[in-house]
This record gives C-alpha cells, sequence and structure tokens, in this order.
C-alpha cells in the first residue's frame, strides 16, 4: 500500500498548491443540485487526478465530488478536492483536499491535506495515523467530560430532527460548526475535537472516506447513525465520528432522534 499512498500524497501536493494559489481570489462560482457551492479549482483538482489516475492505474475507477470516471472496478478513488469549498469561496482557512482508496467498499489508503498550515494527514489501513510523519492519536475524553467538543455539519436534506439532538448535545458537550466534516475529523484523529455528528448522505462517502480510516487508525471509531460500519463505495446514511472511548455514549443519545 505505499505506492498507493505515495501516489495519494502526489495528487495531494497539487491539491494544496493549487487551493493556496487561488485561495482569497475571484473565483467562478457555480452551484449544484443540492444548492452547495463549486468552484473552477474544485473541478481542476477532480479532473488532475481523473487523468492521474488513468496514467497510474487504467483498471481502477475514481468517485469523486465533481468528477467521476467509474469502470466498475474493486479498485477506487475516492475524492473531495476540496472539503469545505462554502468556506473557500468565504476566505476562511479551514477547507482540506480529501483521498481515499478503496478496495471492495474498505478504505486502505487515506490522505487529508491543510494546505494553510502544510499539514498532511496519512494512514495505512493497520499502520497508524500520522501527520506531517509524526503519529497521532484520538483524546480519553468521555462525553460530559471538560473539554469534549462536538463538531456537527448542518446537511440540507438530514432525515431526522438535526436541531433537536444538537440542543440536547449542548446540555453535555460545547459544539461547533467548522464547515468541513474532514477537517473536523482530522482534529479528532489529533485528539483536539472527541466527535462529529455528520448527517450526509449523497455523495458524502467523498467527503469521509480517508477521513474514516486516519480517525480509526488513530484510535477513535466511524460508524452510521445505527452504529453500523458502512463501505465507502458508496452513499453514507450519515456517520458518528468519535474517540471511540465515547461512542457508544454518543450513539445512545443520538438514536432517539431518528425515527
Amino acid at each position: 500500500m505505499k505506492e498507493h499512498l505515495d501516489f495519494a500524497l502526489e495528487i495531494a501536493e497539487y491539491a494544496k498548491k493549487e487551493m493556496l494559489e487561488n485561495f482569497d481570489s475571484s473565483l467562478i462560482l457555480g452551484f449544484k443540485k443540492d444548492r452547495t457551492v463549486v468552484t473552477e479549482i474544485d473541478k481542476k483538482i477532480n479532473h488532475y487526478l481523473v487523468e492521474k489516475v488513468h496514467e497510474r492505474y487504467p483498471n481502477h475507477s475514481v468517485m469523486g465530488e465533481e468528477e467521476s470516471d467509474q469502470n466498475l472496478s474493486s479498485h477506487l478513488w475516492v475524492c473531495d478536492p476540496i472539503d469545505g469549498t462554502g468556506m473557500y469561496t468565504d476566505s476562511i482557512p479551514v477547507s482540506v483536499f480529501s483521498l481515499a482508496y478503496v478496495v471492495d467498499g474498505e478504505v486502505q489508503v487515506g490522505v487529508v491535506a491543510d494546505p494553510y498550515l502544510d499539514k498532511t494527514y496519512t494512514a495505512i489501513r493497520g499502520e497508524g495515523a500520522f501527520c506531517n510523519g509524526e503519529r497521532i492519536h484520538v483524546n480519553d475524553k468521555h462525553l460530559g467530560d471538560l473539554g469534549y467538543r462536538i463538531n456537527f455539519e448542518m446537511w440540507n436534506h438530514a432525515k431526522f430532527d438535526t436541531l433537536s439532538m444538537v440542543q440536547d448535545m449542548l446540555k453535555v458537550s460545547r459544539i461547533s460548526c467548522i464547515g468541513s466534516v474532514a477537517r473536523s475529523c482530522m482534529a479528532i484523529a489529533s485528539g483536539h475535537f472527541s466527535c462529529d455528528l455528520f448527517p450526509g448522505e449523497e455523495h458524502a462517502n467523498c467527503d469521509l472516506a480517508a477521513s474514516s480510516l486516519i480517525v480509526e487508525e488513530a484510535g477513535g471509531k466511524v460508524t452510521d447513525f445505527e452504529g453500523n460500519t458502512q463501505r465507502y463505495d458508496r452513499d453514507l446514511k450519515g456517520a458518528i465520528i468519535t474517540n471511540g472511548i465515547s461512542h457508544e455514549e454518543v450513539l445512545q443519545k443520538v438514536k432517539k432522534y431518528l425515527h
């Protein structure tokens, strides 16, 4: 898998360069069906990935937030070229690049790159999680502990009462909404945040594939809102991302809002 990680890192370096060069500049904006924003930089990075996968791994597929090339291969590169595009267009530096190598639905390699702090988070399944080559770990806080922090990403078409759930969670935790689930997950993997509640479904695997492996390799846990593991070659059913030790506590609190 080292070869696949090296390839993902090559793409990440290109993405970081493009994001930085075009940050805080006039961008051509578009809007997708769900009314979320997209820029020419999202599309450029995504297209670069498709071209490079064609060159290096012609039998692999690509599933990207902005462009896909699927040939029914069980080997899939899942990408969000800019996770947090809305923040990016407003010149708020929290967006990241995310790329995962997925085999038969299971993430084998994950890379998340933060161009603003020049931090690159990586994981190979079974080999731990790293930031710029240094090992990282989740924290050991329980829900309700001092300093426990949840990030919550609003989703336009969530299928449950997210506002009531957030109000309930505010009784036991501080809550943020930083505008990038992948960046939030890196805060969990590094021990700064403890949990992320992510209601995303359609194309949400592009947001979360790489992050899910990095969090798990850092000692955390990732499931859907029912507590089940998920495949990352298809849409998700939302996600609970935690430091692991608090996962069951969070799961039991949110389950009552699902039906």
